[in-house]
């Protein structure tokens, strides 16, 4: 599939049925899109199997619940509206997009209780989020924007207000040649990539920053249950920036990232390492089991 995501061939599962790609549509005055009171999920189906699906739909409810609304569709319903329109776009192989939002109604001011929260669920085709990096490691600039205190935003909510940093953040990297930014917290830790976790390894064991002010993303902490498996190390606490300069390799996790290394952050380099890509791999022959 390709060309702008609103022109589109295909279906969209829409608020319980499934419409053409090109008329999945609200309108300009949708609260969503006023004041970012929407929750999403992104998902990957591998071989005809949502990777941890209902986990993910469990979630986009947690989120809403974090932004004060409520889901008229149950974790059932969503598993089936996902098998649905999967099925209705004939892949097996595809990125998945859930979304809740509060939409047009009665309310157009902060307050949106009298407005219906719309439900939607979209499937296409994608490749690697990071595109060669997979293999070659990606180059990660260092942001200027910091993740906020839990005590300011519902930080363990998938929300899309929080990603507008992520977004600046991310434009900045790519305008200096650079695959994505690496983001410190507002105690001036290392917390995250602007969608990813992140992961170091030193001298045999790994390293990744507590998630107390972002998300503990569901391929982070499936990345963190396979180590321990493999009797690996990990160190899930607060990083100091200065510490970059010790750790040998690093990686991404997250749905769209998988696991993808990471070659260099700021003027700090890393090596694509054993330990990197057997993880990496690891990780594909889960998804795809």
């Amino acid at each position: 599939m390709a060309g702008a995501y609103d022109d589109r061939d295909g279906k969209i599962w829409m608020d319980g049925a499934l419409v053409e790609w090109r008329d999945a549509k609200v309108h300009i005055l949708t609260h969503a899109m006023h004041y970012a009171s929407s929750v999403f999920e992104g998902e990957r189906c591998y071989n005809g199997r949502i990777f941890k699906s209902r986990e993910h739909s469990e979630r986009l409810h947690f989120s809403a619940s974090c932004l004060d609304f409520e889901i008229p569709y149950s974790v059932d319903e969503l598993e089936a509206g996902k098998a649905a329109v999967l099925a209705a776009n004939g892949l097996t192989d595809a990125y998945v997009r859930a979304i809740a939002w509060r939409g047009a109604g009665e309310d157009m001011g902060v307050s949106a209780r009298r407005n219906p929260v719309r439900t939607a669920i979209a499937v296409w085709g994608w490749g690697n989020y990071y595109g060669d990096a997979k293999t070659k490691g990606a180059k990660l600039d260092i942001a200027r924007w910091k993740r906020p205190s839990p005590e300011t935003i519902p930080h363990q909510a998938k929300a899309a207000g929080l990603y507008m940093i992520c977004t600046m953040s991310k434009h900045e990297a790519e305008a200096k040649g650079c695959s994505d930014a690496m983001m410190f917290d507002y105690r001036g830790y290392i917390a995250e990539a602007t969608g990813a976790n992140i992961f170091f390894v030193k001298d045999g064991e790994v390293h990744t920053p507590k998630p107390d002010c972002f998300l503990n993303g569901i391929t982070r902490q499936t990345v963190v249950g396979m180590l321990r498996d493999m009797q690996i190390k990990v160190h899930e606490r607060h990083i100091m920036p200065d510490e970059l300069e010790s750790f040998e390799q690093c990686w991404l996790t997250g749905t769209a990232a998988e696991v993808t290394p990471v070659g260099q952050i700021g003027d700090y380099n890393f090596e694509v390492g054993k330990l990197t890509l057997d993880v990496a791999e690891a990780y594909e022959r889960l998804v795809r089991a």
